[in-house]
């Protein structure tokens, strides 16, 4: 898989049965992949507000935190940390925040929700167009901007509803939750009059919670081989999301059993050889983890993870007020 930033080649690695094993990309971009450290980044505060710490610097020590916890997991799992892809999540982030880390060189970022994820992309753009007509200027946080760089790549990472899927397609770059056949079905409808593809994910409901979507590991099989007949959309992998506790939490054994399952799963659809192209293999995109348990997903074979909180800190809620 190539990374949108670098270019890089991704290899998918299962530590039990595909050490090595090299895969292709989403075509001309996925995500970004784990940069070189800074030296003169600035410590932070556990929390953005602490006015003695600016927030781009405990923005920055965070990134950097995680990205060296995603390094650490993949060396543990036989691999490089240019391997794996990282989408940051932007549900709860602040455009301050999100200004920031562009200005990092991380482009990957992901949303929830439809709506969030337009009006996201709007902002951004709009930033990203004045940057390229201001060459020489320089961001709040001191670091220069990137004229010439390529621009964000969006993925939607949440439920997807039927009624939302053109307005969906039409900014994300990768569609992760793919739920059901007749989802698959809506978006290739929605897909008539377009020239290029829409990638996505197969999200796979492996703890079999109710409350999770996804379909059932018995049917993910066929459900990817239904989408490879469709001519408006490839299946590029998996996804799935361990299972959590009544108060948000999650058990690190039960996460490791869902990720390993989905693992094997994902590799038992790679070696049927659905999606073979005479370029390669496109089935190559393992999307696991979060902030709580990304490196338990790295660590059994994930090469894509989700992480939001750990980078962009804790989300408090609004303060509610009592108005008549």
């Amino acid at each position: 898989m190539k990374s949108a930033a670098t270019g890089a080649t991704v290899k998918s690695t299962t530590p039990s049965t595909t050490k090595g094993a090299r895969v292709t990309s989403m075509p001309a971009e996925t995500a970004t992949m784990v940069p070189k450290h800074e030296p003169n980044a600035q410590p932070s505060s556990p929390d953005d507000r602490n006015a003695n710490v600016p927030l781009g610097a405990a923005l920055r020590s965070r990134y950097d935190s995680v990205m060296a916890r995603v390094a650490a997991a993949a060396a543990r799992s036989g691999r490089r940390a240019s391997d794996i892809a990282v989408v940051a999540v932007t549900k709860h982030a602040s455009m301050e925040q999100v200004r920031d880390l562009l200005s990092f060189g991380h482009l990957d970022l992901g949303e929830n929700r439809v709506q969030q994820l337009i009006q996201r992309a709007a902002l951004v753009d709009e930033q990203m167009l004045r940057r390229r007509e201001r060459p020489n200027a320089v961001l709040p946080n001191g670091n220069g901007v990137d004229a010439n760089g390529s621009g964000v790549r969006w993925h939607l990472i949440g439920t997807l509803q039927r009624n939302k899927v053109k307005k969906a397609i039409e900014i994300s770059r990768l569609v992760h939750s793919v739920d059901s056949l007749r989802l698959a079905e809506e978006i290739q409808e929605c897909c008539q009059k377009r020239t290029q593809p829409v990638d996505v994910l197969v999200e796979v409901n492996v703890s079999g919670e109710r409350s999770k979507h996804g379909v059932a590991p018995a049917a993910a099989r066929h459900v990817v081989e239904m989408i490879d007949t469709m001519i408006h959309l490839r299946a590029r992998g998996l996804m799935c999301m361990a299972p959590e506790n009544k108060d948000g939490s999650v058990d690190p054994v039960e996460a490791r059993r869902t990720f390993v399952r989905c693992a094997e799963l994902f590799e038992e659809i790679k070696a049927s050889r659905i999606g073979n192209t005479d370029a390669g293999l496109r089935f190559d995109i393992l999307s696991m983890g979060m902030s709580g348990d990304f490196e338990t997903a790295i660590e059994c074979g994930a090469n894509m993870v989700r992480i939001g909180s750990a980078i962009f800190g804790d989300y408090t809620p609004p303060e509610e007020t009592n108005e008549d």
